[in-house]
């Protein structure tokens, strides 16, 4: 008999995309799900559309958009559970997609989450950039996946099939373990959104747990349903929450020169943006950059609270590549992840 498996679906005004991608996820072959929707106080109706239209699926209503991080805490209450899986609105899913996922969580007890392959559903024989076929980082704590290096999407021919450990598991679809959120939390709140899974898959394996990946189940996300790529905002979340993740969370021995080297990184990123007279870019990469130092106390403070009971923070042994993306990718022009890791970790 299969455990019970509650999916959580965050919305904030994606009416259109329930109406689209909604009748697919209660048509999944799975013996025993729900499906909460949590809304961040969405104006375009939503809710009431919910409510007509798919009585039962069960509804959380948010006073504000407290956005993707606090918007998911909001939720834990509410499941009872012992797997939730967190699956954005803009995500189609196929009858067979969930039953895989439990499968690897109920055979592995030590993995906190793992994720399904992640397709794009605009081009769906394409890795989607938001996972992919799982999340790795590299020495300096930049993201990359199995099928997609910073803009390089790969084709999916099947090089990546199977079940694997991974860094990270996407957050448009990651199955999580509850008993491992009840020990640890989930989302870091003052994130709000983008590289919170990062950080949550980081902590759980600093604390001992794995996170998985496996290509028996597959999705399709539309992605940039909420901020598209280009979104100054995006760039200064995505710029901000990263360091955050490397000052929380690497080896406190390593940590002084990575982020060093982070902000020349960074530096580069924004002479980068100048030559393209991007100011937006430059401007949201500035802004980080100062509300990490205006912070930096809090989050060192929050490092300790976090690991406060372990006698060391060893670097996790899956998903981790210990040279530089950064010039594996732009200066030896390596932009596929087969090129990088040989031969694949399983």
């Amino acid at each position: 008999m299969f455990p019970k498996v509650t999916i959580v679906i965050l919305n904030w005004n994606g009416k259109s995309f329930l109406q689209q991608f909604i009748p697919g996820v209660l048509a999944t072959d799975y013996s025993d799900f729900e499906v909460l929707v949590v809304d961040n106080a969405s104006t375009d109706d939503s809710l009431e559309f919910l409510k007509s239209q798919f009585p039962d699926v069960r509804r959380l209503a948010l006073d504000r958009n407290y956005g993707f991080t606090t918007g998911n805490n909001l939720a834990l209450p509410h499941v009872h559970s012992p797997y939730f899986v967190l699956l954005n609105n803009d995500v189609e899913v196929q009858p067979g997609w969930l039953k895989p996922l439990v499968e690897l969580m109920e055979r592995n007890p030590d993995v906190a989450a793992c994720q399904p392959k992640l397709l794009s559903h605009q081009n769906k024989g394409e890795f989607e950039y938001a996972g992919a076929a799982g999340g790795w980082i590299d020495c300096l704590g930049y993201p990359f996946t199995k099928g997609r290096i910073f803009e390089t999407n790969e084709p999916d021919n099947g090089q990546y099939e199977g079940e694997s450990n991974i860094f990270w598991a996407t957050g448009a679809c990651m199955m999580v373990r509850k008993s491992v959120t009840d020990q640890l939390g989930l989302f870091e709140d003052d994130f709000f959104a983008h590289m919170e899974e990062i950080d949550f898959c980081w902590r759980a394996q600093n604390h001992g747990f794995r996170i998985m990946s496996t290509t028996e189940s597959v999705v399709y996300h539309v992605g940039g349903g909420t901020l598209p790529k280009s979104n100054p905002r995006k760039t200064y979340l995505n710029a901000h929450n990263s360091l955050v993740c490397l000052l929380k969370n690497f080896p406190a021995s390593q940590m002084p020169f990575k982020l060093f080297a982070r902000l020349c990184l960074d530096g580069v990123w924004a002479f980068r943006a100048l030559t393209q007279f991007d100011f937006k870019t430059i401007g949201a990469i500035a802004k980080a950059h100062w509300a990490l130092f205006f912070r930096l106390g809090f989050w060192l403070k929050r490092r300790n609270q976090t690991y406060r009971g372990l006698s060391q923070i060893r670097l996790p042994q899956h998903g981790y590549l210990p040279r530089s993306i950064v010039f594996q990718y732009f200066l030896k022009g390596k932009r596929r992840f087969q090129d990088l890791v040989k031969p694949v970790e399983n």
